[in-house]
């Protein structure tokens, strides 16, 4: 076998070796590693490689070498091979010596049969005892101690619960652990969309979690893993690996046809025969790991991850994931530099955007086939260890008011009232921390609006599924600004944007988050009606006085420009009181009032309409809303003649709204049909009710909504049955 050492690194090529290649499994393999340790004693890490690559990390490799100086000091110091040291003995010395470099739980075993028999004896004082107790105090048998009465000794299963590689096949950048670490505890297991397996493990003393997923490509046969590495290997001898296009998926849509073509080419040569849907799952795979995004793709495929995070020095540590229900995790994968650096020229070719010490920040979004991701990448001068990345992952489709109400972000009395006051165009502003919803709920509003609306979107980094939307039906037009935080001079500035936005005509308006002097622009249009429709944007804030005080004394608002805004809405991460879990909320509906000239705060401003109540775990109406002193809510009944000054009848329509939205979570909860909670469907539901309160009130003259809920029922069963 070629044996390389480099960088500490203990590199061998076992490619021509008939037995097992791991030292777990095979003896021959321990044996021959054990040796190369003696002959290269500052080897710190192990990699085998063959049609994969094997990797044992450092703290794997101080165990085997702990065994090493064990055999060196007998050896060596104390000449126990020697013809003269107990030649009675001889051949049981050489056979426990020689046992340390293949099976040094055997020879533990073996010193302690020894010492039974015949515990006084010179030979065993001599040799026997000092070789069990140097083999007691290393970590190898610390760690199986406990398993020994279960040991068969010439077995290597023990070496199991010690040794777990790193597995890499070689047309993958990136490695992974294919075992658990021990006495973990599985929590839960599920399935992905691509068919990977995820497993949430409790490590013992460890507060994080576990995610382990274990996807096809980890089990290939062999024969698959050759045909991959050869395939991936022509691809990139006949430069088909990379394309200067910024369309991902028609990259990758072009590449799986040269897949699928390369790997027949292949079989057809080497007579191998596979599957139509084994082809089909190959040349997948193959994308994957080409053109595409490697182990990242899997990640993203799990609609319960909410963020991905590989932090600098890349290599070095596993990637961390945010989980819907478990928080923050570690997982079995680890990112290579290479396949990092890969990704960074990537995502500058597809955003436009520069990255490299001068612009040590990229802010972009990313669209694969089972998920979307905004990305955030650093690198040197910002990030010291260098490059690093956290991904934002958002579903497939945009979220919508059902959805929310099932994962109880909020209830049906909040989706009513904010569609009507999303119906009545008024100015809402979505505040909250990182992480706690923001966007994703402002991606929802714009589902409440009607088809016929003209919607702008204006932001910095795209997060807000602007195709989907499209493929609706929606009359859409997206704009993109300046980051903030990078600064590329060839993009427009926010502000500038936006008022290109205010004289593209009458449209909803909504902004992917307010971060810099837009602000300004989107008060002054807000306060004279420059849109006479929803504007609703996101914007950093734990509360209604923490959205003014950004916005007056953070971002230079005058004062007074604030009382354009007519709603804000705090979301927020509630956590559990063992701390180990965290839910999304929103947690408080606030109406800005407009009587107040220097301090909203102190002059009773922020009236709240909807408060969190924690032993609920609901949000509950004020008095102010239930007894219809809400200004928001008046303004808008002005405006409809058959409600002006009736407040019941306004609240009446609110219910009305809500009851629908609870209808539509019920349904798909009844009829385990999830798919009705998605975009197409809620879409479909709120034109219906509005399409069937239209004709009641020409029918009676009145918005009825018993008749109207009657009647929009009938029409959902039907769609339903159809």
């Amino acid at each position: 076998m070629e044996v390389e050492v480099k960088a500490n690194e203990l590199r061998v090529n076992a490619k021509d070796w008939t037995s097992f290649t791991t030292i777990e499994d095979s003896k021959e393999m321990m044996n021959f590693i054990m040796n190369k340790l003696l002959e290269f004693p500052e080897v710190e890490r192990i990699t085998i490689s063959e049609y994969r690559e094997i990797e044992y990390p450092e703290y794997q490799v101080k165990i085997l070498k702990e065994i090493v100086n064990i055999y060196s000091y007998f050896v060596k110091e104390k000449g126990v091979l020697s013809l003269s040291f107990f030649p009675q003995y001889h051949s049981i010395t050489r056979e426990l010596i020689n046992s340390l470099l293949y099976d040094p739980i055997f020879c533990y075993v073996k010193a302690n049969m020894y010492i039974f028999k015949q515990p006084d004896s010179p030979y065993s004082r001599e040799f026997l005892i000092p070789l069990k107790s140097m083999l007691e105090s290393t970590r190898l048998i610390q760690e199986v101690r406990e398993k020994l009465d279960k040991y068969v000794p010439g077995t290597r299963d023990i070496y199991r619960h010690v040794f777990i590689p790193v597995i890499r096949p070689t047309f993958m950048l990136s490695r992974f652990f294919l075992f658990p670490p021990k006495n973990s505890e599985l929590i839960e297991k599920y399935y992905l969309k691509d068919g990977s397996e995820v497993n949430i493990f409790k490590v013992p003393n460890v507060v994080r979690p576990l995610y382990f997923v274990l996807s096809k490509e980890f089990f290939l046969s062999e024969e698959k893993y050759s045909l991959l590495n050869e395939a991936r290997s022509l691809l990139i001898e006949r430069g088909l690996t990379e394309r200067e296009s910024r369309d991902l998926e028609l990259i990758r849509r072009g590449f799986l046809e040269r897949a699928r073509n390369l790997l027949k080419e292949i079989m057809i040569r080497k007579k191998i025969t596979v599957s139509p849907k084994e082809l089909e799952e190959l040349a997948e795979i193959l994308v994957r790991y080409t053109v595409g995004f490697g182990v990242l793709e899997i990640l993203l495929a799990d609609e319960r991850i909410q963020d991905i995070y590989i932090n600098a020095p890349v290599g070095k540590f596993p990637v961390f994931i945010n989980h819907a229900d478990y928080g923050e995790c570690e997982t079995n994968l680890i990112v290579t530099q290479e396949e990092a650096e890969s990704w960074a020229t990537r995502f500058r070719l597809y955003s436009g955007r520069p990255l490299d010490e001068s612009n040590p920040v990229l802010d972009t979004e990313i669209t694969l086939p089972f998920g979307r991701a905004r990305v955030t990448a650093v690198t040197r001068t910002l990030s010291s260890a260098g490059l690093g990345y956290a991904f934002r992952r958002h579903r497939e489709s945009p979220w919508t008011f059902p959805l929310f109400i099932k994962v109880k972000y909020f209830n049906p009395l909040f989706a009513g009232l904010m569609s009507f006051i999303i119906d009545g165009g008024r100015a809402v502003l979505v505040a909250g921390g990182r992480g706690s919803g923001k966007t994703s709920l402002l991606s929802s509003m714009i589902l409440e609006l009607m088809r016929k609306y003209r919607v702008i979107v204006l932001e910095d980094t795209p997060e807000i599924p602007i195709e989907i939307y499209r493929r609706l039906g929606y009359n859409i037009l997206h704009l993109k600004s300046r980051s903030v935080i990078t600064h590329v001079e060839t993009e427009l500035a926010p502000e500038e944007a936006l008022r290109t936005a205010l004289r593209l005509g009458d449209s909803a308006l909504i902004v992917g988050e307010v971060r810099s002097k837009e602000s300004t622009v989107l008060f002054e249009a807000m306060r004279i009606g420059a849109l006479a429709n929803l504007v609703a944007g996101t914007i950093h804030g734990e509360s209604a006085y923490g959205v003014y005080d950004r916005v007056v004394n953070d971002l230079g608002l005058v004062p007074t420009s604030f009382k354009a805004l007519d709603i804000i809405i705090i979301t927020n991460i509630i956590t559990s009181p063992d701390g180990l879990r965290r839910f999304r909320r929103v947690t408080e509906v606030v109406e800005v009032r407009k009587k107040w000239k220097e301090d909203p705060m102190l002059e009773g401003a922020f009236v709240p309409l909807m408060t969190y109540s924690a032993k609920e775990d609901a949000l509950k109406p004020t008095d102010v809303l239930l007894n219809g002193e809400s200004e928001v809510l008046n303004e808008i009944s002005k405006r409809i003649r058959e409600w002006h000054g009736a407040w019941e009848k306004v609240w009446d329509n609110i219910l009305l709204r809500a009851k629908i939205k609870k209808t539509i979570v019920d349904f798909a909860e009844k009829l385990n049909k999830p798919e009705i909670l998605e975009a197409d469907w809620v879409v479909s539901a709120n034109e219906a009710f509005h399409l069937i309160s239209s004709k009641v009130y020409d029918e009676t003259g009145s918005y009825d909504s018993k008749i109207i809920y009657e009647k929009w029922l009938k029409w959902f069963k039907e769609r339903l049955k159809a």
